[in-house]
């Protein structure tokens, strides 16, 4: 393991993949689409930091590149 690798606690994974409940987590693990936890305790689990990025960044990759221009009018502000 890396010196910038830690390891992530659920609530902090669930404020970087965007609030997924703890069972759909549970369920995409099971699935083989979502990083495998690590037991750091005997009622502790936690995800490699490492691992949890590469997962968004690989989720990133698959949206595909992001349009600068979503087809809505600019906001204008007020006058």
């Amino acid at each position: 393991m890396s010196d910038t690798s830690r390891i992530l606690r659920f609530p902090e994974v669930q404020k970087r993949i965007g609030g997924y409940t703890r069972m759909h987590v549970d369920r995409l693990e099971k699935n083989g689409k979502f990083p495998k936890r690590l037991r750091i305790g005997e009622r502790a689990v936690g995800w490699l930091e490492s691992d949890i990025d590469s997962w968004i960044a690989d989720k990133a990759q698959r949206r595909g590149p992001k349009s600068s221009n979503s087809g809505a009018a600019p906001h204008q502000g007020a006058a």
